[in-house]
Order: structure tokens, then sequence, then C-alpha cells
């Protein structure tokens, strides 16, 4: 996230009348405090900062609170994190980077990350596969943990797609193993 910018803006009603004074001004409080907070963000160097609610596309959002999480690891109490969309919008040097947090995080937290690239997928300490199959008239749909050889089977699919190659199989392992 090269050339990305966040602020913070804090947001306060004045109140003329009121009996709360900050920073040498009356203000409105309310029962959730004095005022509101709005984070800001700049995906893209010279652009103005703009309230990352509105802004922010779902694979930024999650790359935010991953930058979060990392800086406040330690601090956070919250034993287990999901991560979806991590990998929207990005590959090659930063899937890398986004999997190297994520690998971080998880020294101390629990981390589930839904990805669909080979760079996050191979740092991973074990996978597991969502499957879908239609039982009579119904889908069902479960989960079950990959062993070893079904998820270098499944990062060799990431990269090269439908044909599994000797090549993309080598990969896999070397995305594995290397991690």
């Amino acid at each position: 996230m090269n050339g990305v910018r966040f602020g913070v803006q804090f947001n306060y009603t004045p109140d003329s009348e009121g009996f709360v004074e900050y920073r040498k001004e009356k203000l409105k409080p309310t029962s959730l405090g004095l005022g509101t907070l709005e984070f800001l963000f700049s995906p893209n160097p010279g652009e103005d900062l703009r309230p990352l609610a509105k802004i922010a596309s779902g694979g930024e959002l999650s790359r935010i609170m991953l930058a979060l999480k990392s800086i406040l690891n330690e601090q956070d109490t919250i034993p287990v994190m999901i991560f979806d969309e991590v990998d929207a919008g990005i590959g090659g040097r930063v899937a890398e980077k986004v999997g190297d947090k994520l690998k971080k995080v998880a020294e101390t937290k629990q981390v589930f990350c839904i990805t669909h690239l080979p760079q996050i997928a191979g740092m991973a300490s074990s996978h597991y596969r969502v499957e879908k199959h239609v039982q009579g008239k119904r889908t069902r749909s479960g989960i079950r943990q990959l062993e070893f050889e079904e998820r270098v089977e499944e990062v060799a699919r990431m990269s090269s797609g439908e044909k599994i190659t000797e090549a993309s199989l080598k990969h896999a392992r070397e995305l594995i193993s290397g991690n």
C-alpha cells in the first residue's frame, strides 16, 4: 500500500449553552461521549484524505485492518481474526508482504484467511477447503482440513488453474515449505 495516507478526524458538536468544555470550546455531550471520530484515507498519492467508510474497497478495508492489527497485535486481546478479501486487487510482491503480515499476526493469534493467492496460502500452517456438492435436490457445503499433498495441489491449482503441471507443483511445494 505504497503512498497510502491514513488520518483520524474528531467531530464535536458545539453547544454554546453547554457545561462541558474541551480545548476552550463548549461541547454537547451525548450518551456515547463528547463526539465521534472518523477514519480518513487516501489510497493514492496526490489525493485528499476522505472518509474511509465511503471510499475504501473491501480489499483495502481488510488490508487496513491487517495493518492496524499488526501494529496493535500485542495490545489486542481478541484471540481470533478472520480476513476475507485481504488479497483483492493485489498480487506478486504485495501479496507476499500481506502474507508476511498475516504470518506475523498468526504468531500470537488464531488467523483465518480466505485467499485465492498462492503467495498468501503458501504461508499458512494449515489449509481448509470449502466444498459444495449436490445431494438429492439440496446443495450441501462442507469444510475439511487438507493433508500436505492436498495442500500442495491446492496451492498449485491457485497458480496454474485447472491444469496442474509439475512446475506448478514444484512451485507450490517451495511456497509451502519455505514458510
